[in-house]
């Protein structure tokens, strides 16, 4: 299994210019292959292939107008392209129907505004992280790294990244083996919400933190601060690095937040089962910034990861499984109810039920059905003996001798 550990960098004055030059020179390229790939097709609609855009580049390098693409590391161009390609693939994945999910639109320009700037470099590379700590890129330097943790092992790539708050960071990718937990009984269903984050089916209660409702006041100032500023001027940049920072740490604060609780969960259950919540669809309603505040695909999306690697079942049940609307003591079905309904009494059993740990208790039941039936259980009631008073056909009389 391929995991990412990314770490805060500090590069000197010296190392940042470096690493802005070789920000440019990858997006030189990008932007050069694309415009060759778009001519050609606008031209004759023949497709470049990527051993031909290699050897333009190649080329390039010894012109006038292109030498200076030599300061830098060729395996960083050469990622470049490879970005391109992995974009016109994706794309054409997606036109075709290859490729599941959201449709992928077609590879564009970069430019040097962009708020995200990367670079890749391989092992073709020999980027190495030193004795003291430090890591070694080719034609940059040794660059001081902040080390929360050890690397498992010998990364295959790193990527270095400067993020819009002016931060750099370096991802390794590095293979790790599964670390399997030891085996509980203990099976959760998650319901997820607004004002309660999540509601556990054993009664455990997540509730919302609401980092950027927090953290309004503050960002409205500092944007306020930035639109005050005049345009191309000195003080309106520094006013934008004040708003990416504050945006930064709402999205850190967020993100530490989810893999507490995530790791927690995967630690003290065997099978999680969550609601396949369509994030997308809600982010579109009145609710959108809570929505996006809540950060539900993120939460999700580290349950299944850590599950994989842990040992543990993760699995989403259907978005339309009436979850809010079935009693779970006895099974009986009402009519659909507003958000403003936290609890509500069931007409057939008069049990009077909370909505949200109802929910998770029937999505807990759906999970766990689901499960039995794809690991070929007996999820139907299995057979019994017929009662002795139950009608039935008589047994025929045999032939021949008694």
């Amino acid at each position: 299994m391929q995991l990412r550990y990314r770490y805060r960098v500090y590069p000197t004055a010296g190392q940042r210019e470096s690493l802005a030059r070789a920000f440019g020179c990858a997006r030189v390229v990008f932007n050069d292959a694309l415009a060759m790939r778009r001519a050609a097709f606008t031209a004759d609609r023949s497709y470049v292939s990527d051993a031909e855009l290699s050897a333009r580049l190649t080329a390039a390098k010894t012109t006038a107008e292109r030498k200076w693409l030599g300061e830098v590391s060729a395996v960083v161009l050469q990622q470049a392209l490879a970005d391109l390609n992995t974009a016109y693939r994706n794309f054409f994945q997606s036109v075709t129907g290859k490729r599941k999910g959201s449709p992928v639109a077609a590879p564009r320009f970069r430019s040097r505004k962009d708020n995200r700037q990367s670079i890749r470099f391989t092992r073709n590379a020999r980027f190495s992280v030193t004795a003291g700590g430090g890591l070694r890129l080719p034609k940059i330097g040794d660059v001081r790294v902040a080390w929360s943790r050890g690397l498992p092992s010998e990364p295959s790539s790193v990527t270095v990244i400067k993020d819009a708050a002016g931060r750099y960071f370096a991802s390794f990718v590095v293979e790790v083996d599964e670390q399997p937990l030891p085996q509980l009984e203990a099976e959760v269903g998650i319901d997820l919400g607004l004002s309660t984050f999540a509601v556990l089916s054993n009664g455990k209660r997540i509730e919302s933190p609401r980092f950027l409702r927090q953290a309004e006041r503050k960002l409205a100032r500092a944007q306020r601060n930035l639109s005050r500023k005049q345009k191309g001027s000195a003080n309106r940049a520094k006013a934008r690095f004040a708003v990416a920072r504050a945006h930064a740490k709402v999205a850190d604060t967020r993100r530490d937040w989810a893999h507490k609780h995530t790791t927690a969960i995967v630690r003290e259950t065997q099978a999680i089962y969550v609601e396949d919540l369509c994030v997308k669809g809600l982010a579109r309603t009145r609710l959108a910034k809570s929505v996006h505040d809540a950060g539900w695909a993120m939460f999700t999306g580290m349950l299944q990861e850590k599950a994989a690697r842990r040992g543990r079942y993760f699995a989403k049940v259907d978005r339309f499984h009436p979850s809010s609307q079935i009693c779970a003591p006895c099974g009986h079905r009402d009519s659909p109810k507003a958000l403003s309904v936290r609890t509500w009494t069931c007409p057939a059993c008069g049990a009077v039920v909370d909505r949200d740990l109802n929910a998770s208790e029937n999505v807990l039941a759906a999970g766990r059905a689901e499960r039995l039936n794809a690991c070929g259980g007996q999820v139907s009631p299995g057979l019994a003996p017929a009662p002795a008073d139950e009608a039935g056909t008589r047994r025929k009389r045999p032939t021949g001798r008694w």
